[in-house]
């Protein structure tokens, strides 16, 4: 599980769980994306985030403002999650649970979007669900990353 410098030098690959995820994360990313770029599309909506003026409607909620608040939550939850997963893995968490636990976190961000704010007037049960995760992942990485460091502090 080594690669080489240009010099032939051996150099371990240093976050091979928290690597392997990002294709399977940016994936989903790109289908946040380009959703909304084809509903601005397919609605000559090309600059704001409402396609209908009276888009704040719990009961009729714009399309293109669920598009991109799903966009934006999933840049508000992700990228600070694969962080604290890589600080983990650097300082020797275990891959197979940092594994589990990176699967755990995409299905509950699909979730999200899938089950909770494309479900009926944004409010399926996959958004409740997916935010407790999501919270208890994030919270979870960074105590992990705490406890393996905690010889440093002297703990």
């Amino acid at each position: 599980m080594s690669g080489t410098l240009g010099i032939g030098v051996p150099v371990p690959k240093m976050l091979p769980v928290t690597g392997t995820w990002t294709l399977p994360f940016a994936s989903y990313f790109l289908l946040l994306s380009n959703r909304i770029v084809n509903r601005r599309l397919s609605n000559e909506k090309y600059f704001g985030d409402r396609i209908a003026p009276d888009g704040d409607n719990p009961e009729n909620p714009d399309p293109l403002l669920v598009d991109i608040r799903a966009q934006a939550n999933f840049l508000e939850n992700v990228p600070i999650a694969l962080l604290f997963s890589a600080i983990a893995e650097l300082n020797g968490a275990d891959r197979k649970i940092l594994n589990y636990v990176l699967g755990s976190l995409l299905l509950l961000r699909i979730g999200h979007v899938e089950f909770g704010l494309r479900g009926s007037k944004t409010m399926g049960i996959g958004r409740p669900v997916a935010f407790y995760g999501t919270q208890a992942v994030v919270a979870g990485l960074a105590g992990w990353g705490l406890w393996l460091v905690k010889g440093y502090w002297g703990l």
